[in-house]
């Protein structure tokens, strides 16, 4: 963060102090535009995530899997990450941060120096988040989650003390399609991912700067916090092959579960080039 923080500061000053790098600056910042981006998803810090169950399937995960002792059957406990083996001792490699990507049209308007417009982006994000759990058996259970693509329609709102460089910030709603994977060492119970949907809602916000570079190429950098309500998907867990006193079928026949944190919500830094028209 402090290095992308660092570069905006220094781009930014070095369009404020080269005014041969743009002509016609009152003009600048005003009308359509098409950009495109790259950069990196960076997750949340979600260390207290663990596994949630519904074990009488009526839509509430709050309920504890027991055995026939009874005594919890998740008891070894759970981690904030993909787990590496059957127990705890085996380890969990962590969420992912990893590369993203999309392109975005726009319209700006100048007024002096202020500078108000709007945006729709589209957007691909590498990042996964995983939840890990495990049970006395010994078994793991691993939801991992990605985002698929994002739409998200946004205002902004800028000021360019020279013309040639403006800053602003931006906020806006966001749809996206989420995948939902599930990894686990259990072969007995059958196992389905439930997506409950085709996509979710949120909300973005940040802000960035950007230089243009003659008439109508700009270069920019730019930070954005996405936050989803992702509470639609979740595991169904069956008999399979295992007996009734299966500590997943003791209740209802089967368990409903899923990540204890249903919010999806990440870290946007992102290098854009546009063209303006």
């Amino acid at each position: 963060m402090k290095t992308f923080y660092s570069a905006l500061l220094a781009a930014s000053s070095l369009a404020i102090s080269a005014p041969a790098l743009a002509q016609d600056r009152d003009a600048h910042f005003n009308g359509p535009y098409v950009q495109a981006f790259g950069g990196y998803s960076v997750q949340n810090n979600d260390g207290g995530d663990t596994l949630v169950f519904d074990t009488d399937q009526n839509g509430e995960f709050g309920d504890t899997v027991n055995t026939t002792a009874p005594a919890n059957a998740f008891s070894p406990g759970f981690c904030s990450g993909g787990a590496l083996g059957t127990t705890p001792v085996a380890g969990c490699r962590g969420d992912k941060d990893d590369l993203e990507f999309g392109a975005r049209v726009g319209f700006d308007s100048r007024m002096g120096n202020l500078v108000v417009g709007g945006l729709i982006e589209g957007a691909k994000s590498n990042a996964k988040d995983r939840t890990a759990g495990f049970s006395t058996t010994p078994a793991s259970y691993t939801v991992q989650r990605e985002l698929d693509y994002s739409i998200a329609a946004r205002a902004r709102a800028g000021f360019t003390p020279g013309g040639g460089a403006l800053f602003y910030g931006t906020g806006g709603v966001a749809y996206a399609k989420i995948d939902h994977d599930f990894e686990t060492t259990n072969t007995a119970n059958s196992f389905a991912v439930t997506r409950g949907g085709k996509g979710v809602w949120g909300w973005q916000a940040g802000g960035g700067t950007e230089i243009m570079l003659g008439q109508s190429v700009s270069l920019g950098l730019e930070y954005l916090y996405n936050r989803y309500k992702d509470n639609k998907s979740y595991v169904q867990v069956g008999q399979g092959t295992a007996p009734a006193t299966n500590p997943f079928l003791l209740t209802s026949g089967g368990t409903r579960l899923r990540g204890s944190d249903t919010r999806f919500d990440y870290h946007s830094l992102r290098a854009v080039v546009g063209f303006r028209f």
